[in-house]
């Protein structure tokens, strides 16, 4: 499996190669190779910054004779007109660096950003916000660290680090204690210790899995707020619980108020707004 820093670097590559191409025709016919400049990030809508760590590896790869001069760290509460670095070096690299640095910077900081407004909603209870998998293909692992940086948790990076048995899942196996026993043969077999969640649409498919047992969390899958409530009472603690499908931002304080362990939010990456920002010349 590869490591962060290993996917990070193959999506810079792939980045750089879809967007210089051949060569940035625009900058090379009109910048002198030698000329140096300087520019700075400025933001331009109040938000919470992140994605600092990873522009400084954009530019480190593409000029190591970049200088960068960090003003302000991930997490940041920043505000419109606030500058949040200055970096200096070939304008030529300056200006081929721009577009995959602010790419990133915009919806990392909008991950976070829309994060932080969960999480401040939930404040006062016990329940944590999750992300999804609905993220955008290639930039899993830098929309996670995002919504951590937003004070969110990770739900499972991927298919490989952890069991959720979905609605899917269940149905293809024939039923909630076929899945659930087939799981832990799978495990035993492989040799691994992963944590098992599985999903349920109602309070029958809920019993079934108390009855069989076997299982860490329980997700509540579209669960009215009065269900809800009513589960986490009949689970009473045995299992942590999860609420799912259809919670707004307007919602989620009535679904965590009923004592739910985590509430997965899919709207933290899969249709967030990028914070506005710019990398001008100074």
């Amino acid at each position: 499996m590869l490591s962060v820093d290993e996917l990070t670097d193959r999506l810079i590559d792939l980045s750089f190669a879809e967007d210089i191409g051949d060569g940035d025709h625009t900058t090379l016919c009109c910048i002198p190779e030698d000329a140096m400049g300087k520019s700075r990030l400025l933001i331009k809508e109040d938000g919470i910054l992140a994605g600092v760590e990873v522009a400084k590896e954009v530019f480190r790869r593409f000029d190591p004779e970049m200088r960068i001069e960090v003003l302000m760290q991930d997490g940041t509460r920043v505000k419109k007109g606030d500058v949040a670095m200055v970096v200096t070096g070939r304008i030529r690299s300056l200006l081929q660096t721009e577009r995959l640095m602010l790419n990133i910077m915009q919806r990392m900081s909008g991950i976070a950003t829309m994060t932080d407004k969960y999480v401040r909603r939930l404040e006062g209870t016990n329940t944590r916000v999750l992300d999804t998998r609905k993220t955008t293909p290639g930039m899993r692992m830098l929309e996670k660290q995002a919504v951590k940086i937003g004070g969110g948790s990770n739900h499972r990076i991927g298919l490989f680090d952890m069991i959720l048995l979905k609605d899917n899942h269940v149905d293809f196996s024939g039923g909630i204690a076929n899945a659930i026993n087939r799981c832990h043969e799978y495990l035993k077999k492989k040799g691994l210790d992963l944590k098992i969640e599985i999903e349920v649409r109602s309070f029958d498919e809920l019993q079934q899995v108390i009855d069989c047992g076997g299982v860490d969390r329980i997700m509540l899958d579209n669960f009215s707020v009065e269900d809800t409530r009513k589960a986490v009472e009949i689970v009473a603690g045995r299992y942590e619980t999860e609420s799912s499908g259809g919670i707004t931002f307007d919602t989620i304080r009535d679904y965590a108020e009923c004592g739910v362990d985590f509430i997965s939010v899919g709207a933290l990456t899969h249709s967030v707004k990028g914070l506005d920002m710019s990398f001008k010349a100074c």
